[in-house]
Parts: C-alpha cells; structure tokens; sequence
C-alpha cells in the first residue's frame, strides 16, 4: 500500500475548504495524510475542525496556484501526491482508485472523473492538450483505468481537481511553474511530462465532485470578474509549448473564444456591454503580461522535513443508507447525521412524487444526499418522465453509485 498525501489548496473559501476536508476525512484509503495551503481565512476556519492537529497547514496568502501547489508537495511526505479543489469533494473510493493506477510502473501521473453542480452530469472525463492549450475530448472505456502514452505536440490532461502523480517525479521536475496563477498550470506539467516520455492513467472510477464555487476571479453563477490571470496564463503556455509562428493564431483563436463566453453571458443578461468591455481589455492587458514571464529553469523541490503524519480516518465504521420519502427527509436527515457522528460513511435517498430532476450533495454534516422527483431523471440523458416505483428508483441510485460510494447494490 502506498502512502498518499492529498494537498488541498484554498483562498479565500474557508466555508467550501472544511466541507472539502469533512469529505476526505471519510477516504476509505488507509494510508493518506492531507495538506492545506491556506490563506488567513482558511486557516482560520480550521482552528477547531475535528482532526486539524493531524492536518499539515501550510499558510499562504499570495492568490498564485502554483506556487501554493509547490508548497503543498514541499510538505507532502507520501508517495504519491494527490489534489483536490476546495470547492471539490472526493467519492468515498477516490484515493482507492487513483493511487492503485500507480501499481503499474510506468505510471508517472493519474487522472479521475469530476462530476458537475448537480452531483449527476459529468463536468470532466477524459482529454488531452495541445501546445495551443486547446483541449480534446477522449473515447474510453467508461469503467476501467486506461494508461496512455503522450503524442507529438499533445499531452494527456489532468483536471487540477482530481489528479495525482508520483512525488518524485514531480518534485524533481519542479513542480508546477509559478508564472501560471491561475489557469493551465497543470496542463504545463502534463506537457512537460509527456515531454519526458511519461505515461499517465485515466481512472474513471476516480470520483470528484466540482461545485465552481464563487472566487475572487469569478461569481457563483460563473461569469467571469476578471480575465487577466486567464489571459497571462494562455501567453506564457504558448511562450513555453508553442511554435513561434503559430502563436498568433491560437491567441487570436482563444480571444474570440472569451469573446464570445462574454457575448453570451450578455444576451442572457449577466453582463452589461461595458463589462464585457472591461473584461476584454483585461484579457489583452493579461496577454501581454504573459509574454513577460519568460520561461526559465524549475529548482527540484525540498523533500518533507516534518515525516507522514497519517490522517485519522473519520468513518471507519462502513457504510449508511437512508432511503425514502421527501415527506420524511427531516427523519431521514437526522438519522443520517447521527450515523456520521458514528463513524459511518452515510447516503441518503429522498425522492418527491414529482418529474424534479435528480441531483446529489455532500453536505455540510458530512453524508450524502440524493434527492429529485421518483419520476423525475438522475443522469441527464434520461428520459424526462419515467414510471418507477419509489423502491425501483432507489434501486436504480443505488446501483449507479455504489461503486463509488462503497455499498453494495442490493441493499
């Protein structure tokens, strides 16, 4: 079994973060410690978190990802270095499935599945990024790891919030480039392994949830604030990974994509035309920031002074479920809270006679809750109205999840 060291970095979330936490400490994975690089905010929020004593917590108040994340694995003291969003929780089976991609050898770098908003839709799966930073969509086996090997000009992409690597690796490489802030930093380091030939898994199995929550560089509902990051970003990858003579046409290209991203935000009334504007003039004003941060040598980073300081697994005790009635949910809620105080992983099933699409939440007291119409749709792609039996419908959920979740399908 390889130790692990999940590194969670947070600004200005302290709210999203111990949520985030509350959900890793349910990790069914045996050997895993987590650490926080955390702004005054964050670090505030856990002074009287259940288990902040076991937690390393890094200070750091500087908005750059980057440079945090290189913190992070400066302290990290596992094998195997995972991450994750603070504005992401991890199914319970997580760091099963991503750290058991690493028992193959040539494996250098692992990446899962990050589900969206609703708990149901997939907001990621699997890709690869060109030198352009442009993305591409990737045909897999939907249930099965897949190790792939980088082609000329393209990598294999791992999402910043469900990706892990082997330390060393990483480490002696540099980490993560501080001259992305934010935005493709870790599409830098898929190009820079795959330059050295690394492989990586998709593991789909590897579960996230992603809520994109609110930041200092966009609102809750997504619009951006600002796209100087975005933009400076976009300029030093293509100053790293770009032909020189294509360069202009993948900026071009990437600035009528925001463009448009704006334009829409507009005509649905997010945005005002000065905004847009503004915003617009930020990306080029970012853009032309970008060329600025040159590329240059990254210094291996510092192996972890302070050991593995394992993390005490918060649901030792098995697995929960709660199933029936919306009429009933504040019985069912109860419970449930109880059952995680008790140490259990915990899942409960609520469902209103109604065509309510599906959707399903970590919440705040630490189970999950799946809750929607009984004829109503979970994925998306079902049909809208469905004539299920209350017991049919939970067995379906049940089914759909209970890999992920750790219980087995026929209860």
């Amino acid at each position: 079994m390889r130790t692990a060291s999940v590194i969670v970095v947070s600004n200005g979330r302290p709210d999203a973060l111990r949520r985030c936490l509350t959900a890793i400490g349910q990790l069914f994975y045996p050997a895993f410690e987590i650490v926080v690089v955390a702004d005054r905010s964050g670090t505030a929020a856990l002074k009287d978190f259940d288990g902040v004593d076991a937690i390393k917590l890094v200070p750091f108040d500087e908005p750059n990802i980057s440079a945090a994340r290189n913190l992070g694995i400066e302290h990290a003291a596992g094998e195997i270095v995972a991450f994750i969003d603070d504005d992401a929780v991890p199914e319970p089976t997580w760091l099963d499935e991503l750290a058991g991609a690493f028992d193959d050898p040539e494996v250098s770098a692992a990446g899962g599945y990050v589900r969206g908003r609703n708990g149901v839709s997939w907001q990621w799966r699997a890709g690869t990024v060109d030198d352009g930073g442009r993305t591409h969509p990737l045909r897999l086996d939907h249930d099965t790891p897949t190790v792939l090997h980088p082609a000329h000009g393209r990598a294999i992409k791992t999402e910043g919030t469900n990706m892990a690597f082997r330390r060393d690796v990483l480490a002696t490489m540099g980490g993560f480039d501080p001259a992305y802030r934010f935005y493709l930093d870790e599409s830098d380091v898929n190009m820079r392994l795959a330059a050295q030939g690394h492989a990586t898994a998709i593991v789909p199995r590897a579960e996230v949830h992603h809520g994109f929550a609110a930041s200092a560089r966009r609102r809750q509902d997504r619009v951006p604030l600002d796209l100087f990051e975005i933009g400076a970003s976009h300029a030093a990858f293509l100053l790293r990974h770009c032909p020189e003579t294509e360069r202009p046409t993948f900026r071009a290209a990437f600035a009528d994509e925001q463009r448009k991203r704006l334009l829409r935000h507009m005509v649905e009334g997010r945005l005002a035309p000065g905004d847009v504007r503004k915003l617009l003039k930020r990306l080029y004003q970012g853009f032309d920031e970008g060329v600025m941060r040159r590329p240059r040598s990254l210094v291996p980073l510092a192996r972890a002074a302070d050991g593995f300081t394992p993390f005490p697994r918060a649901a030792p005790n098995g697995t929960r479920l709660h199933t029936g009635r919306w009429l009933h949910r504040a019985n069912f809620r109860r419970k449930a809270a109880q059952d995680v105080a008790n140490g259990h992983v915990t899942s409960v099933m609520i469902f209103s006679p109604t065509t309510l699409y599906g959707r399903v939440a970590f919440t705040k007291d630490g189970y999950w809750e799946h809750r929607g119409g009984q004829f109503g749709k979970m994925d998306r792609h079902d049909p809208t109205f469905k004539p299920l039996t209350l017991r049919q419908k939970i067995r379906k959920e049940v089914r759909r999840v209970a890999q992920a979740r750790g219980f087995q399908p026929q209860q």
